[in-house]
């Protein structure tokens, strides 16, 4: 994946790896180029600048750390580290923290997200390896590949409901996604999956089910991951608010940042085991989050993003009214105190979420009751 020879993924290296010839529609047109797409171009350019703010000299040491495995970037964002200490994890917090700050938060679904909820997950493998030794070695394999290469992941962890009088399994047939077909080298699966937030700007999809099954949708009951460009794998763009944007200057936020939510369909797409985490097991697809601490890593992220986003609103409010004159006012000043104080409680949290947190499988781990 890595196309250039470098100490660490740059934003050059990202957009490279882009075109690589993955099924995106939009406007019931299949698109060329990402990189270069009006409906995608600048949120594209927004996610090679989180590679590119990480490879500036002044900030590696801050935004990266060396892998103990070869074999990829020597340096690989922060995203990936198992903190092994509070000092740790509050180091790892204050990188994924700068990132958020590249786009003021407005970046929901930023590599480090789905990064995150696989590192938690990885930390509880004793939970997949209750399900089988080699599913578990396929997500610790897979953890392995990309974080050493530094990739973009996005999931799709919520099925399709055209019928909400029915469960999951009791959709018409092929419209949730399932396996069709298996073999000695893999599984087949077809239909669909959703809500591929940043998908369409990513290296890698993670297939997964957040919300629980039921006994009898085994055929549903899976896990697994694959390269943007398998074939077969399809992503329906939903309506662009960038293309529509009148200009950056008008629209600051959703000219740049908006993250294309696509539902994802699998037309007959062969997946092979080794990149199989979750097979026909309805229990441990919801094991696989709230089991393992895929669901804590994955919301503790969310939340540090979310403080951003506070104090930047915070930010503009008070500029707003320092702007008109009217921030002495006491009623106003008295709804900026309020706002002000609600984003220190947020942020207050994901320190206590650290503070309180505890050590797990040789890790230090964040305390997930103070999650918001």
């Amino acid at each position: 994946m890595k196309t250039t020879i470098g100490e660490v993924k740059t934003g050059a290296d990202h957009l490279a790896a882009l075109k690589d010839g993955r099924e995106v529609y939009i406007d019931g047109e299949r698109v060329g180029d990402v990189t270069t797409h009006p409906a995608f171009r600048n949120t594209t350019q927004a996610v090679a600048a989180l590679y590119d703010h990480q490879a500036q000299p002044d900030n590696i040491e801050r935004m990266t750390f060396t892998p103990t495995k070869g074999g990829g970037y020597s340096r690989i964002n922060r995203c990936w580290q198992f903190p092994k200490s509070h000092d740790e994890l509050v180091t790892r917090r204050r990188a994924m923290s700068e990132w958020a700050e590249q786009s003021c938060g407005y970046l929901g679904r930023s590599p480090d997200h789905v990064a995150s909820s696989l590192l938690g997950q990885v930390i509880g493998i004793d939970v997949l390896r209750r399900h089988g030794e080699a599913r578990a070695q396929a997500l610790l394999d897979y953890y392995d590949y990309v974080s050493r290469n530094d990739l973009y992941l996005s999931y799709v962890i919520i099925n399709p409901q055209a019928n909400r009088n029915k469960a999951w399994g009791e959709q018409e047939e092929d419209l949730v996604a399932r396996i069709v077909d298996e073999d000695a080298q893999g599984i087949t699966v077809r239909g669909a999956k959703m809500l591929g937030t940043g998908a369409i700007m990513a290296n890698e999809l993670l297939v997964a089910n957040l919300q629980p099954l039921r006994p009898g949708e085994e055929d549903l009951a899976i896990s697994f991951a694959m390269p943007m460009a398998t074939s077969g794998l399809k992503l329906l763009s939903r309506k662009s608010y960038e293309a529509h944007a009148v200009s950056q200057r008008d629209n600051p936020l959703s000219a740049r940042f908006d993250e294309n939510d696509a539902l994802v369909w699998f037309e007959d797409v062969k997946v092979p085991w080794e990149r199989v985490f979750v097979y026909r097991d309805t229990d441990m697809c919801r094991a696989q989050f709230h089991d393992t601490l895929g669901h804590t890593f994955q919301n503790y992220q969310s939340q540090i993003r979310l403080t951003v986003k506070l104090r930047f609103l915070v930010g503009v409010a008070r500029r707003l009214a320092d702007t008109i004159g009217t921030s002495a006012i006491p009623s106003v000043a008295e709804v900026l105190g309020r706002l002000a104080a609600q984003a220190a409680m947020v942020e207050g949290m994901v320190v206590a979420m650290e503070s309180a947190g505890h050590m797990q499988a040789g890790y230090y781990v964040p305390n997930k009751h103070w999650l918001c």
